[in-house]
């Protein structure tokens, strides 16, 4: 509770929140879906999974780089053959959107990034990061957009 100065009524909460300010230790982000975080999306009309990095995240919709869910058996057997490869940069609008979670650990159970560098010695990150400058690279360059309205595939 606050007093009408905007500091706290209790004095023992003030004194930890400046400790913790003190000491370094910061408080959980209040949004974590932010650019760089790896992320699992769910698709309506039609119905689809994306695995990836977010770029951007607005009240448009969602800008990432990565690949089909449904995809990532191969995507990991390309990336550990050695094979060449381009990571999709799209732009999903919010109303396909229905959900959007962190790729975490759940458990015992790795994340797909855990999985995907488990199995290819390579940081998912990295390679969808890296996608996502070249997008914007291009974009600067007067290249064109480097990402796909997902309607376009309906």
């Amino acid at each position: 509770m606050q007093n009408s100065t905007g500091g706290s009524d209790n004095p023992s909460m003030a004194k930890e929140s400046r400790s913790r300010e003190r000491s370094g230790v910061v408080a959980p982000a209040r949004n974590p879906f932010q650019p760089g975080s790896m992320v699992v999306v769910t698709l309506g009309s039609p119905r689809d999974k994306f695995w990836g990095m977010i770029l951007a995240l607005a009240t448009e919709g969602l800008s990432m780089s990565g690949i089909e869910l449904a995809s990532f058996e191969d995507f990991v057997l390309m990336v550990k053959d050695g094979e060449s490869f381009s990571p999709a940069v799209v732009f999903f609008p919010m109303h396909r959107i229905e959900r959007i979670e962190l790729d975490l650990a759940d458990g015992t159970l790795p994340s797909l990034s855990q999985r995907f560098s488990a199995k290819t010695g390579r940081d998912p990150a990295a390679l969808f990061g890296r996608a996502g400058a070249e997008g914007k690279a291009g974009r600067r360059m007067g290249q064109g957009a480097a990402t796909a309205p997902a309607e376009g595939r309906e």
